[in-house]
């Protein structure tokens, strides 16, 4: 870790004990701290179900408006271009206004978005559709770690983000799963509005249960952000490592998890319900097993080093590269294998990489950068990567496509090892600083 990074934070000078205890000045026990932990990952999890769902009724959809696979892509591209442009703004509110109400009313959103995908029978109403759920998306994906980290110490949030992004691969394959085999049954529109009820039904539940924390930092110092957050976010180079990492990865990841249930269909001759399936069934069980995985190895890891939290995605990046080749392009009897390897091994660090993010700045505008961190891991991520693929897609051949991101996993690798040099420490931080790590030193 560079020596400019470290002087910018202060020595804490109470005991070390003291400093992982709950905040003794906030009114939220650990009881509330559980409860929203609780509640926001089970919205997370349908937050990942709704997104998911189209990749399992893509072909499905491809055949009922004689489209191509570019078109296929461009869906996510209008689902991430609302998302990106939405992010900004509710970066702004989620440091200035309290985030519970508005967690609420995004999860309301963003269900009655779904409903109203029964009535989409053109495909210029269905990227209106998916360009409106990116709205609501972005403003909980802001929110929620924001308040999350709020409720707990630096050396905790690595474990509570882990648990939190738990909801990434199974949210993910029950997307794979509902969209397959409903669509498949009832039509692909009724596998959107099944996901609709329980968004509704956790909102409903945090509205009453869940507390909003007292913002970490604010209580001591009374900074706010001001003109000079986004200057300092630009000279911040843990902040930026860890999202320029997360953005390459991300655009591997998204490109993968979009185009493999068509791949399975295609290449390998399976059905659609088939193909969900097995993806959500691979999804599910190497995903959740390499994001406990990787929390719990970063969490042990970063003990003796804050560079674990980079260290270790790294390491997972770089290492998935094989299988993905063998995936793509070996014998259809290894095509499962090796892609269940990969997957495992992408998402080891997916714990570990949102707690950087949070632990590289200031209390007072971790909205503000958990929105820049949305905005350049979509916008150079998974907003494009589909389309990239479908592009090729058509122009060749898909498994050569998907090989297109594993560039992006070998990039990501090297910007996370870079990261590891300006690594805050997880202890002995002022939360309440007013610097952020520079380039300088």
């Amino acid at each position: 870790m560079g020596e400019g990074a470290d002087a910018c934070y202060a020595q804490r000078t109470m005991p070390a004990t003291e400093q992982n205890a709950p905040d003794r000045s906030s009114p939220v026990s650990l009881a509330g701290a559980t409860t929203a932990l609780v509640l926001l990952t089970a919205l997370n999890f349908v937050n990942y179900i709704d997104r998911y769902i189209l990749p399992g009724v893509q072909e499905q959809i491809k055949h009922e408006f004689s489209i191509s696979d570019a078109q296929i892509g461009r869906l996510t591209l209008w689902f991430m271009v609302a998302y990106m442009a939405t992010s900004p703004v509710t970066g702004w509110l989620g440091d200035r206004f309290p985030r519970k109400p508005m967690i609420v009313l995004a999860a309301l959103f963003w269900s009655g978005i779904n409903f109203f995908t029964a009535s989409v029978h053109s495909y210029d109403s269905l990227n209106l559709r998916h360009a409106a759920l990116g709205v609501g998306e972005a403003s909980f994906g802001i929110f929620a770690p924001s308040l999350l980290a709020d409720f707990y110490p630096p050396a905790q949030r690595n474990r509570v983000l882990t648990i939190f992004n738990i909801a990434i691969p199974v949210g993910a394959a029950l997307g794979y799963l509902i969209g397959g085999s409903v669509g498949q049954r009832y039509g692909w529109r009724s596998s959107f509005v099944v996901s609709a009820v329980p968004g509704v039904l956790i909102a409903l539940m945090i509205s009453v249960w869940m507390k909003e924390p007292a913002r970490g930092g604010l209580r001591e110092s009374g900074a706010r952000s001001g003109k000079g957050t986004v200057r300092s976010l630009l000279r911040n180079p843990a902040y930026l490592c860890s999202i320029g990492g997360y953005a390459a990865v991300t655009f591997s990841l998204g490109g993968i998890s979009w185009w493999m249930p068509s791949f399975l269909q295609r290449v390998s001759g399976r059905s659609q319900s088939s193909a969900a399936f097995l993806m959500g069934a691979i999804t599910v069980v190497t995903g959740l097993s390499g994001t406990v995985l990787g929390g719990a190895l970063a969490q042990r890891w970063s003990r003796r080093t804050p560079k674990a939290l980079y260290l270790l995605p790294a390491i997972g990046a770089a290492l998935a590269v094989p299988p993905a080749l063998l995936c793509f392009f070996g014998p259809k009897s290894l095509t499962l294998v090796g892609l269940a390897l990969a997957i495992f091994l992408i998402f080891l660090g997916t714990g570990p990489v949102n707690a950087a993010t949070v632990n590289a700045v200031r209390p007072e505008i971790r909205a503000t950068a958990l929105a820049g961190q949305l905005f350049l891991i979509h916008a150079l991520g998974d907003a494009i990567s589909p389309t990239v693929i479908g592009v090729i897609s058509d122009r060749s051949d898909l498994a050569i496509g998907l090989a297109s991101t594993l560039v992006a996993l070998l990039v990501g690798s090297a910007i996370f090892f870079l990261g590891s040099r300006y690594a805050p420490p997880l202890r002995d931080r002022a939360e309440t600083s007013t610097e952020s790590p520079s380039f300088a030193g």
